[in-house]
């Protein structure tokens, strides 16, 4: 899938993690975190894998996580993405 435009999606609440996706010539992943130092490589492997399945090769994807779990990144990720792609 190629990101065409800028979208985002989650919030900046406790638990949750706010994901912007934009059009790059490269891949790029930025993370911050509250569990930076205890997840940051689970988190990374986490979008590397979503990424991977949707098809994306290039894009900056950053990411605000405020703790959260694996599911909700995966979920935030794939929309963010899906939206950035001009999927509905």
């Amino acid at each position: 899938m190629k990101i065409n435009t800028s979208a985002v999606a989650g919030t900046l609440e406790s638990s949750d993690v706010y994901v912007k996706v934009e059009p790059c010539e490269t891949l790029e992943i930025e993370i911050e975190s509250v569990v930076y130092n205890q997840f940051a490589e689970q988190i990374e492997a986490t979008i590397k894998a979503v990424l991977a399945e949707l098809g994306v090769e290039s894009g900056k994807v950053s990411v605000n996580d405020k703790g959260a779990i694996d599911c909700v990144i995966q979920a935030r990720v794939e929309t963010a993405v899906k939206r950035a792609g001009g999927e509905k």
